[in-house]
């Protein structure tokens, strides 16, 4: 079992039937057809649902690793200068539910991202339940000349979430889906307001590592500047090491700094 598994833990399976009985109640359906993805989620069992709904299981051992990774990342955002600021819920249920939200405000300000339907606790578990999208795939599964056109877009659009007082605060390639008519955007986090500013500061950061491996750091920089003043992504810089040691990003810091201070000039 690797590493992700473990942590992540395992739903026994009577209680997912309580939860695929509880879907069917509400939906009105007589069976369901239950498709489980071995997604790149350290905080649910995923699964898709009649080809219709994108459901996340939240269980309390996902709301421990939760509040784990967000001491983790309040840790790291101390080492860069500034005070902690993302927030941990205490439940399952307020996981999904705070999910359900930040879904909603990204579909408000007019970003792409699935249909938010509901969230609902049932034995003891938060469930998340979402428009399931097909045929997509993720920006890091991307070809490179795809990954340039779309590099101004995810700019654009982090910069609308941002003059909107919302903020990311986990983005990453895989959560990125791209479509024909566009990028979505999954797995919003939450930020607390007094930390926006250098939230927004992280969100450009992690912007700038997600894009470097696929199409360097020159055009990610250059994508970004098309959205962002030059002091913006000055403040951005004092992230990018706290990103980098972070295991699911992996891209040449010392580049992406070059690029910032040489537009900075």
């Amino acid at each position: 079992m690797d590493l992700r598994r473990l942590v992540r833990g395992r739903v026994d399976w009577p209680r997912l039937e309580t939860v695929a009985r509880e879907l069917a109640r509400r939906y009105d359906r007589d069976s369901l057809h239950i498709r489980f993805l071995e997604a790149d989620n350290w905080l649910s069992t995923p699964m898709v649902v009649d080809n219709e709904w994108f459901v996340k299981v939240i269980s309390r051992q996902n709301s421990l690793v939760h509040a784990l990774f967000t001491t983790g990342r309040n840790l790291g955002a101390f080492s860069s200068g500034t005070e902690g600021f993302f927030e941990h819920f205490g439940t399952p249920f307020q996981m999904a539910k705070h999910e359900l939200e930040a879904t909603k405000h990204l579909r408000d300000i007019g970003l792409n991202a699935p249909a938010p339907v509901e969230a609902f606790e049932v034995d003891g578990l938060g469930v998340l339940v979402l428009e399931y999208l097909p045929n997509f795939h993720t920006l890091d599964t991307a070809p490179r000349d795809e990954v340039v056109s779309l590099a101004p877009d995810l700019f654009a659009a982090l910069a609308r979430m941002h003059n909107n007082h919302l903020a990311h605060g986990d983005l990453r390639a895989e959560n990125v889906l791209v479509r024909d008519d566009g990028i979505y955007f999954i797995d919003a986090t939450n930020v607390n307001d007094e930390g926006m500013h250098d939230a927004r500061s992280y969100d450009l950061a992690c912007g700038l590592a997600a894009l470097e491996p696929h199409i360097g750091a020159k055009q990610a920089v250059e994508a970004a500047v098309e959205s962002y003043e030059p002091d913006e992504l000055l403040d951005a810089i004092d992230f990018l090491d706290f990103v980098n040691i972070r295991p699911d990003h992996d891209f040449d810091a010392a580049a992406l700094k070059g690029e910032i201070e040489k537009h900075a000039m």
